[in-house]
Parts: C-alpha cells; sequence; structure tokens
C-alpha cells in the first residue's frame, strides 16, 4: 500500500445522504476520477454574484487540479475577482459511477518548471489531443510551456466530496490540510 502523503485527507462518510451499507469512498479512488476524467467542470462566480459554469480539459498534479484558459475568457475574468471556485467530475449516469466535487480557490501559475510539469501532464493524459495537427487542442503543451499562451491556474482542495451512485450510494467528504498554492 502507498504511504499517505500529508495531504491526503481521511474520507468522511455523510449517514444521513448515504445507504447503511455504504462506506466511505477511499481518497485514492476519489483522486483516479480527477486523474482520469476527459472533461472536467469549472463552476466560477461572475462579478455581480451569478454562477458561471464551463466544460475544460485540466490534469491533477502534485495534489491540485491545473487547468487553462485564454485572459479574456469569462472564466478567467470571473477568477480576477473572485477566486472561488469548484471543480466537478463524474458521469451522467444515475445508478452508477462516482461524481466527485473539488473547492478551492483557483490561483495563476507563473512557475516556469511547473507550466514545464504542467504541460507535460497535459501530454500524458490527453496524448494526441493536444500534441497532433489534428487534434482539438493542438500545441497547448507547448504554449502552456513558454508561459505565453494561455493563463494557467491551480486550485489545491480545500474540501472535496465523492457521491458515490447505484447501490449502496454513498456521499463521503474529504478536508484537507492548509497548503499554500503551488508548494507541497
Amino acid at each position: 500500500m502507498a504511504e499517505k502523503t500529508p495531504r491526503e485527507p481521511e474520507p468522511e462518510l455523510h449517514p444521513d445522504f448515504s445507504d447503511p451499507d455504504a462506506t466511505a469512498t477511499p481518497w485514492p479512488d476519489a483522486r483516479r476520477e480527477l486523474e482520469t476524467a476527459g472533461v472536467l467542470w469549472l463552476t466560477s462566480v461572475r462579478p455581480e454574484g451569478r454562477p458561471h459554469v464551463t466544460p475544460l480539459i485540466g490534469v491533477w498534479l502534485d495534489g491540485a487540479v491545473y487547468f487553462c484558459t485564454g485572459a479574456e475568457e469569462r472564466k478567467a475574468r470571473n477568477l480576477a475577482a473572485n477566486p472561488h471556485c469548484t471543480v466537478v467530475t463524474g458521469t451522467r449516469a444515475l445508478d452508477e459511477g462516482l461524481d466527485v466535487v473539488v473547492e478551492g480557490d483557483a490561483a495563476r501559475v507563473r512557475d516556469r518548471a511547473r507550466l514545464g510539469r504542467v504541460a507535460d501532464a497535459y501530454i500524458d493524459k490527453y496524448g494526441r489531443t493536444v500534441t497532433s495537427p489534428e487534434g482539438t487542442f493542438h500545441g497547448l503543451p507547448d504554449s502552456v510551456r513558454s508561459g505565453e499562451g494561455p493563463l494557467v491556474f491551480e486550485v489545491v482542495p480545500r474540501v472535496a466530496f465523492a457521491f458515490a451512485k447505484g447501490k449502496p450510494f454513498g456521499q463521503t467528504r474529504y478536508r484537507f490540510p492548509a497548503r499554500r498554492p503551488g508548494g507541497a
């Protein structure tokens, strides 16, 4: 069994929203959903307080979610004014799968070494989608690595939830120790 890092939370099953036979979803299972999800959903807050939800591609790296956006896109403008956000992944199925919600603050990443690691993570996860001229996001890793492309944000979880669907269904909460964005 892998040794637990200081950033790994203990799962806490919420009995009021879980089947009596449910057990807490282990954090490695929830983390795997974040690592393998092709699409993540970001919810940010508009200046007047209304929510803004958008799909995006992103990676889980070093205990945080990373994603990119253009400087003039709504999500970038929202996060500049209010960094509070949620990142969600899951399935459309009602009775199977695992939905994961991460709450935290988005922080802009400027460190070139970290940008390089994020670019490598995009290549490892999305392959030809980001490297092939026919790929939907062709060139993204190079523009991330250079620091001259899209803005890169990091969301360090403050709290996360896993919603196990089907039998048994269950709601698990994970609380994380405090950590500064960009650090371990």
